[in-house]
């Protein structure tokens, strides 16, 4: 057996021991420590975990700026660790509960800096979860390097992981396109740091938390990976970030976190949250998870028939139609798909945007012959026709 095997194995019955039924205490803040907590969890309850972990920044002495005042870093006594080793084993306990208590197809996002991202991805891999991507959040206005000995320090790194290779996660690929004005999300994010109004401060004034994180960024993974009533679990709570944004998009939260003071200013400041009404949570869906509808149930329907041409968009290419669904180009015959890929040389075509039917002597892809189908068979509801006063 390999070593990762072997620690996947080793995993899996460690978790083993802590299956705990009951209640999800959802849309609470559990104070406590996260690996306590986390054994507390019944197996598989959780559809979506955001972890902003200790950095274990290593820092041995105060960071100054060029007049001399000291910079409001992270130096609390959360972040520190007595060696690499103490990180690692802190870590691999935290995750490998994640593990335990996401569902199936759930996932898990984990922020980081250069101090501690690339541990984690080792963690991850070894305990048995899938990386996806990593993204980085590019910040527009990072702190300066004050000592002059480095780059300026101007991103963090997510890693988005699903529990296993084979989970089905959740992914609302055509909100994240039209977020983007119809352009694939690409893995760079830039968003300003936590400053402003949105920052928390404490009753002397300074930050109530010194890596708060943006909503902004919250609110893109979120609307990206989970879908409304999904359970987001956030193990390092801190100001209550995750659960501010979650509770605003219709998402269930939990919120685990240890300092009593981060706990209840997480607390006052999700209750003032006002989630946003149903109709502004609907997203575009995702043409993977509408109905399905073959080509030849095209056919079969009377919107093509048999021996009617297909062209490609510049109309170069000219196919025949066959009654079993299948294309005919020259001495080759197959499916919509292959035929498209085979006439351009690819390995593979979407078949249904490169085809084109004429009508009144447009060509027009064939794929508006499907959403005709949709309607046709009652997969979709007809659309809205307001009248006209």
């Amino acid at each position: 057996m390999s070593l990762g095997r072997q620690r996947r194995s080793s995993a899996k019955t460690k978790s083993a021991k802590h299956k705990k039924p009951g209640r999800l205490p959802l849309n609470k803040v559990v104070l406590g420590e996260c690996v306590a907590e986390l054994k507390k969890l019944p197996d598989a309850s959780i559809d979506l975990v955001f972890a902003d972990p200790p950095y274990n920044l290593q820092l041995d002495k105060d960071l100054m700026r060029p007049n001399n005042t000291r910079v409001d870093g992270v130096d609390n006594d959360w972040d520190k660790f007595d060696s690499f080793a103490a990180y690692d084993r802190f870590c691999h306990a935290w995750l490998n509960e994640v593990r335990r208590v996401l569902k199936p197809d759930g996932a898990l996002w984990v922020i980081g800096s250069y101090h501690n991202i690339f541990r984690l991805g080792a963690s991850l891999q070894d305990l048995g979860f899938w990386i996806l991507n990593d993204v980085v959040w590019r910040k527009t206005n990072p702190m300066p390097n004050f000592r002059g000995r480095r780059f300026t320090n101007a991103h963090e790194t997510l890693i988005w992981a699903s529990r296993d290779q084979a989970s089905r996660y959740t992914f609302n690929y055509e909100s994240m396109k039209a977020l983007n004005d119809d352009l694939q999300m690409r893995s760079d994010w830039l968003f300003p740091i936590c400053s402003g109004p949105e920052r928390l401060k404490d009753d002397g004034g300074r930050k109530a938390h010194p890596t708060q994180k943006p909503e902004a960024l919250l609110q893109r993974l979120i609307l990206a990976t989970t879908n409304k009533g999904d359970v987001v679990l956030d193990p390092f709570f801190g100001t209550g970030t995750t659960g501010a944004v979650a509770k605003k998009l219709g998402r269930a939260f939990i919120g685990i976190e240890r300092d009593p003071d981060y706990a209840a200013a997480a607390e006052e400041r999700i209750g003032k949250v006002k989630p946003l009404d149903d109709q502004a949570l609907e997203t575009q869906p995702s043409k993977r998870s509408q109905p399905r509808v073959p080509f030849g149930t095209i056919i079969e329907l009377g919107f093509l028939k048999p021996g009617s041409p297909l062209f490609d968009p510049h109309r170069r290419i000219r196919a025949e139609v066959k009654a079993d669904g299948t294309l005919k180009y020259q001495r080759s015959q197959g499916s919509i798909h292959r035929m498209g890929a085979e006439v351009q040389g690819k390995q593979a075509c979407n078949g249904w945007t490169f085809w084109h039917y004429e009508r009144n002597g447009k060509l027009l892809p064939i794929d508006a012959l499907r959403d005709k189908a949709k309607l046709k068979l009652g997969l979709v509801e007809p659309p809205v026709v307001i009248a006209a006063e």
